[in-house]
Parts: structure tokens; sequence; C-alpha cells
């Protein structure tokens, strides 16, 4: 079965910019051999870890949003727990959450405001002018 995820991973600061790249493609290969699709890649920069990770400060984040069952999800977090420029990652199943969305989504356009029972609607009336 087919979900969504969004797949987080942080990179050491000091990889180049064109290594990072590779690394990426290199991902994301790996997740289309194992039956992932690829929806989307954000490259976020450079930013500060709240605390030290192997020893460092600042990462590169990246975010995948994947299509995928989890077969694909664990052979993508395998690749990522043994390649080195990856200091950190994790995985979200995002699908039930947008599943809950659209269920009240659909709740909130199928109600409609009725008047309480037992009263009837005031129609709108002219009042009577005598001359």
């Amino acid at each position: 079965m087919q979900r969504t995820y969004e797949v987080m991973f942080i990179v050491r600061p000091d990889l180049l910019e064109e290594d990072m790249d590779k690394l990426i493609a290199t991902l994301q290969g790996h997740a289309t051999t194992a039956g992932a699709t690829v929806q989307n890649v954000e490259k976020m920069g450079k930013r500060r870890l709240a605390y030290d990770v192997k020893k460092f400060s600042d990462g590169q984040y990246v975010l995948f949003v994947l299509q995928a069952d989890g077969k694909a999800i664990h052979e993508l977090e395998r690749r990522m727990r043994v390649s080195e420029p990856v200091i950190k990652f994790i995985t979200v199943r995002t699908d039930e959450e947008q599943q809950r969305l659209t269920k009240v989504r659909k709740l909130r356009e199928a109600k409609v405001k009725r008047p309480p029972a037992g009263s009837t609607p005031v129609e709108a009336e002219s009042p009577a002018v005598n001359a």
C-alpha cells in the first residue's frame, strides 16, 4: 500500500555543494529502486542544531516527500544510517493527517444550517402602510 512520507535528514555542514547534490541523487535513486516515488525534494539550507550531533553544531537540512510502502522506507532509512555524510534523519508518515483533514473538511461542507425544530422560517413581510 502506497502511503505518503516526509523524510528529513541532516547532512554534515562541511560537505561541498556538488557532493551534497550527488548524495541527494544517490538517495533518490535508492528510493526509486526500492519502489518509492519521489514527489518533492527541498534543500532547506544550513541551520544551527539544537544540540551537537556527532560533534557538529550546524547542519544542512534536506526534505524528501515520498509515496512509498514500508519496505521502501525501511531500505531508505538503512541506506541513510550507513551513509557517512548523513548525521541525523527522521521519517514521518503524513497521509493519516491528510485523510483526517479531508474528512473534517467534508463534514463541515455537509453541514447545512437548519432552523431549530418546531419553528417556521420567518418570511420577510413588508409593513402595511395606511394612507
